[in-house]
């Protein structure tokens, strides 16, 4: 199921380039399209670090490398990352997904959508890391090294292309790539908010976790990690089982939502709007 749906989707991003790099009628509109079919492959890297995206242990890291480099989301570091936000999950003195607030004004809440704190950050990230000053508390050790080292590849690869694209003198990879995941990110803001934004401080991942309830299409560019409640509950599970495993857990889920958009709508609703 893993090599399939790779294949669909990242044979969409191939088609949706070409047609941009062909200046077909109307090809910017396009860019949308295409940025968020990038963007969404943060899904298929989280799927790589927790190993159940393919079979075998060297393609999941192959695959988180490439869609890392793409959204800027070094694999090695993230996946510290991302376990530790397994292990303290919504725990506020713990959880590092909480070391940046979430918003609570409609300001805060256009700057997080814009995708811009996620940039900057990443970049920041990626930056320290290169330098070897990396100190996250959730980066053992034993794995700073790797960090660094994936760091240092990175931004030499990003360089290069820089670099290959000004001696070119080519926009190419600006109008397939860059500005598409510039306008693709909110989408995925905006689709990462309702995995835990609302939802209490507790140890129960299927309370602190929502589950929202969305299109076929939805789940899949997203890899069916719609189903958040149930991959916190049971990680192990690939994403391919989710929707069955869904069947057999659905009585004990505690946060749900039928949709985004009144996912939103309740979120914009509990702000305090004199902040805003």
């Amino acid at each position: 199921p893993g090599i399939v749906r790779l294949a669909v989707h990242g044979g969409l991003v191939v088609v949706l380039g070409a047609l941009i790099t062909a200046r077909i009628p109307f090809w910017p509109i396009i860019m949308l399209p295409q940025g968020i079919l990038i963007v969404f492959f943060f899904t298929l890297l989280h799927e790589t670090i927790h190993e159940t995206a393919f079979r075998t242990a060297w393609l999941n890291r192959a695959i988180a490398t490439v869609t890392g480099f793409l959204i800027l989301l070094p694999p090695v570091w993230f996946r510290y990352f991302h376990f530790a936000h397994h292990r303290h999950t919504h725990d506020p003195d713990n959880d590092p997904e909480l070391m940046s607030p979430k918003p609570e004004t409609i300001a805060q809440y256009l700057r997080y959508l814009s995708g811009l704190p996620y940039w900057i950050g990443m970049a920041r990230v990626t930056v320290v890391n290169a330098a070897g000053r990396n100190r996250d508390g959730f980066v053992p050790e034993k794995g700073r090294d790797k960090v660094i080292s994936e760091a240092r590849w990175f931004l030499i690869a990003y360089a290069v292309l820089l670099v290959a694209s000004l001696v070119a003198q080519s926009a190419l990879l600006l109008w397939v790539w860059i500005v598409p995941v510039l306008v693709g990110q909110p989408l995925l803001r905006a689709y990462l908010l309702a995995e835990h934004a609302l939802c209490p401080h507790v140890a129960n991942m299927l309370e602190n976790t929502r589950t929202t309830f969305t299109t076929r299409l939805v789940r899949f560019v997203a890899w069916n990690m719609p189903y958040h409640s149930e991959h916190h509950s049971y990680p192990a599970v690939p994403f391919h089982r989710l929707p069955r495993f869904h069947q057999i857990v659905a009585e004990h889920l505690r946060t749900t939502e039928r949709g985004y958009v009144r996912f939103h709508r309740k979120l914009v609703g509990s702000f305090d709007r004199r902040g805003g």
